[in-house]
């Protein structure tokens, strides 16, 4: 059985909240890059092994802002807005994990990336998913940051305040970043029909993934099911899990530091 990774647990109800992070550290560089009938935004920090970073469904690169430093310190990180998300524009094809995974692809081979690490949370993680089935040489190494593989890895019960403040800190950003209006509008209409269909990857698929894998999770997840991560863990060849207490599906919001932290120890290797 696939072991979980407890880390210390902090004094506060962090999982009950939703701190949404600041703002981004002025990039390296940034670009807007025409591939596979869109523009993709992406900004460029630090120099090292190149590392890939893909937010959640409604978000942009810059919800990670609580990590691309300490990501940067060793990595060449990559932060990229997926289609009709944050600055990247969307087209008339209807939105799946498959095709912003095709946009990744191609966007590392406009940076001339042969391979990458792949960080992605919730939306994020199903389109590494989706990379590390469909463009193994693509992927060094993959985290899967609170996304299930599957529907049947989601739970039925209500998303909760935590959700309402990030959709509004979503539709803020929208507004801010976004050339079109009505932009977040059109993208919740574009998301619904993807996640009433999607995930879908079998356990043939997951079992064939070769590129060493961690699956992350916060222990109050209110979406995504633990004993479906313990099933994909054992499933994808060598895959770790590791549940961070006192944090939820915003583990990377609540809790960054400890985040961070396992994040950066299995990219390096410890």
């Amino acid at each position: 059985m696939t072991p979980l990774v407890l880390l210390v647990m902090s004094a506060s109800p962090a999982w009950k909240t939703a701190p949404m992070p600041g703002p981004m550290p002025p990039p390296a560089s940034s670009a807007r890059v025409a591939v596979n009938g869109v523009t993709l935004f992406v900004a460029t920090y630090g120099e090292g092994e190149p590392l890939l970073l893909l937010h959640g469904g409604g978000g942009n690169g810059e919800h990670f802002a609580n990590q691309v430093e300490a990501f940067a310190a060793k990595h060449q990180v990559h932060v990229v807005d997926s289609r009709g998300h944050g600055r990247s524009t969307m087209d008339a094809r209807p939105l799946s994990y498959a095709l912003m995974a095709d946009d990744v692809a191609a966007l590392m081979e406009h940076l001339r990336l042969p391979s990458a690490a792949i960080v992605g949370w919730s939306d994020g993680g199903a389109v590494g998913l989706e990379l590390a089935v469909r463009y193994p040489t693509r992927v060094r190494k993959l985290v899967v940051v609170a996304q299930n593989a599957t529907l049947a890895g989601g739970k039925r019960a209500g998303p909760g305040e935590t959700f309402r403040t990030y959709d509004a800190r979503c539709a803020a950003d929208a507004a801010r970043l976004s050339a079109t209006p009505k932009a977040y509008q059109a993208l919740q209409q574009a998301l619904r029909p993807m996640w009433r269909t999607q995930p879908d990857f079998t356990d043939a698929q997951l079992a064939r993934i070769t590129a060493p894998t961690l699956l992350v999770d916060g222990d109050h997840d209110e979406i995504v099911r633990r004993e479906h991560l313990e099933h994909v863990a054992s499933t994808i060849p060598g895959a770790r899990l590791v549940i961070i207490p006192d944090a939820s599906h915003f583990v990377l919001f609540q809790q960054p530091a400890a985040f961070n932290r396992v994040v950066l120890g299995f990219l390096e290797g410890s």
